[in-house]
């Protein structure tokens, strides 16, 4: 069991591409973990990392891609399974929309599995998307 309060969020804080690769596994979110090179880009290239500790351990991350005008996108929220249902993932949303304010929507694709989470935390579903899918 975990207490909420002992949670820091940290705005922008540098985190390596391990830390990240560790709270991905321990989170069950699909991602290049064992790519530290791609990792690593993908925090250097992000506008806004917002992160949660649990004292030196990195236990939930926010990253988001960002004009700061009129959209963002929320690439990876992610949580470890050790932490979830703590309201973490939902204070780094919060947190993410004080930063980029009213004006800027906040969009996602979401992980098949947290299909449920999303509108529960006030997200409204939308069905008018398209993608071109990675190569890997």
């Amino acid at each position: 069991m975990t207490a909420v309060n002992t949670i820091e969020y940290k705005y922008n804080e540098a985190i390596t591409p391990e830390q990240l690769s560790r709270v991905f596994l321990a989170s069950g979110l699909i991602r290049p973990t064992d790519d530290y090179s791609r990792l690593e880009k993908m925090i250097a290239h992000a506008d806004i990392l917002l992160t949660a500790w649990s004292g030196e351990q990195l236990v939930g991350v926010a990253r988001a891609v960002t004009d700061f005008s009129y959209c963002c996108y929320l690439s990876d929220l992610a949580v470890d399974k050790k932490y979830q249902k703590d309201g973490i993932g939902k204070t780094l949303i919060r947190l993410l929309q004080e930063h980029i304010g009213e004006e800027v929507t906040l969009i996602l694709l979401s992980a098949p599995g947290a299909m449920s989470y999303y509108p529960h935390i006030g997200f409204d579903k939308i069905d008018n998307g398209f993608r071109i899918a990675r190569k890997r």
